[in-house]
């Protein structure tokens, strides 16, 4: 499919468009706020009262990029055909819009079986494949319609594509360490014969104890395991049979450190099992964590540790912006969350509001619609006497890699705002 003449891969197939769609870019995602940070060897920011710590690697990275630079591509390029694209392009709201209003249409996906209406699409159309990537069966279906398939899928994703094909030809089952109704995980699994998804550490140890103590043909611990990952594996999935000789992949937004634990796990178990002179009969794994999923997840935790440091100043909270379904930016949660940090997970600059409230994602994926956000011990510092002087806000941030700094400038200014506001109200109490 990829080698016939309608599949458009690579931003060199665009060229005519390419300076005009970069500068569209640069037009609708840079930030002068931002970049101020990035300017400063600390990247920190003084600014209205607050002090801004931000990650050093954050926002958008070349895949993301990449995706939007074809998408936009597209449709400069075929301005006299039908456009769709067969999921959100990426997990955020303000590129999702921007597509909307060039007049791509988004095909619909039915929620029973999570299948897509391609009803509407005519021969000679234009489909786009999202950043995730598509199912096998989804780009054996375009292709039999005569479409101009306009391919966006991050490199990153493809790389694990090549392991889990690795894992067929070697014979082995495929655990990919993700969320199996998550797009990109939904690909991956096409490429698989035989699969098994497991979305944690949790359901890793669940699969290494089935193979360390389930007795051949022990139907009531069969009937266990597929009843807790009847959804997440393959059709044919036996784990009697198929958990003799695996191989790990895995969603490339996933948690780095934990797909490394699960790494160790199960090589671990399959040593056990058969003993290190047939490890590598029965284990394979090659590093498929994107490394600007790492980087990301490593800058936060040095956002972390200064919190920590007792030579530094404390944070009063760290702002992550992505989209709320996006599982990268989860994943920046979960590291301040876990290390007893306060932070907030916003999906655009709106989750501020002038109440002093915030709108934001815990952990579990629950969405808290008002919560209160700037507290008096952030803003003020209070004497023996009760009197009140300023403090400097600091907050911490960082954003998820389908972030434009834009969208995040838009939210820092209304901290800013929030700041002035309540520093204003008080000032009748302020000693001078």
């Amino acid at each position: 499919i990829a080698k016939g003449k309608s599949f458009y891969r690579g931003a060199g197939v665009f060229r005519d468009v390419k300076a005009d769609v970069e500068q569209d870019m640069r037009d609708q995602f840079d930030s002068s706020l931002m970049n101020e940070m990035k300017d400063d060897p600390n990247y920190q920011l003084e600014k209205d009262g607050v002090m801004f710590y931000l990650a050093k690697d954050h926002g958008f990275c070349w895949g993301v990029e990449r995706s939007i630079n074809l998408a936009y591509s597209a449709v400069e390029s075929f301005p006299d055909q039908d456009i769709h694209i067969t999921n959100e392009l990426i997990h955020n709201p303000m590129v999702n819009e921007r597509l909307h209003n060039k007049n791509v249409n988004f095909i619909e996906k039915y929620e029973e079986d999570g299948t897509k209406d391609f009803s509407k699409i005519k021969e000679g159309d234009v489909v786009m494949l999202p950043a995730f990537g598509a199912t096998l069966d989804e780009m054996k279906e375009l292709d039999s319609k005569g479409v101009k398939i306009v391919d966006t899928t991050c490199p990153w994703v493809a790389k694990v594509w090549a392991t889990v094909h690795t894992h067929q030809v070697r014979g082995l089952t495929s655990v990919i360490h993700g969320k199996y109704a998550h797009e990109e995980t939904m690909a991956t699994k096409s490429m698989c014969e035989t699969y098994i998804c497991v979305k944690n550490e949790d359901e890793a140890k669940y699969v290494a104890d089935f193979i360390l103590s389930a007795d051949e043909g022990d139907e009531d611990a069969k009937k266990a395991f597929m009843e807790k990952f009847g959804k997440a594996c393959s059709s044919h999935f036996d784990p009697h049979k198929h958990l003799k000789k695996i191989g790990l992949a895995n969603q490339t937004t996933m948690y780095k450190k934990e797909t490394r634990a699960i790494g160790q796990l199960l090589q671990k178990t399959m040593m056990s099992k058969y003993g290190p002179d047939l490890i590598n009969d029965h284990y394979y794994e090659f590093d498929t964590i994107c490394d600007a999923t790492q980087v990301r997840q490593d800058a936060v935790d040095e956002l972390c540790n200064m919190h920590d440091d007792p030579s530094k100043p404390d944070l009063d909270f760290i702002l992550v912006v992505g989209g709320f379904d996006s599982s990268n930016t989860a994943h920046l949660l979960e590291i301040p969350q876990m290390r007893g940090v306060r932070s907030y997970h916003i999906n655009t600059a709106e989750c501020i509001s002038g109440e002093n409230t915030i709108k934001h994602r815990l952990v579990n994926g629950d969405v808290v619609d008002s919560a209160p956000l700037l507290e008096d011990e952030m803003l003020w510092e209070t004497n023996e006497k009760g009197e009140k002087t300023k403090k400097l806000l600091r907050v911490g941030v960082t954003s998820g890699a389908s972030t434009p700094d834009k969208e995040v400038q838009d939210a820092l200014g209304r901290i800013m705002l929030l700041t002035n506001v309540l520093h204003s109200n008080s000032k009748e109490e302020v000693t001078p």
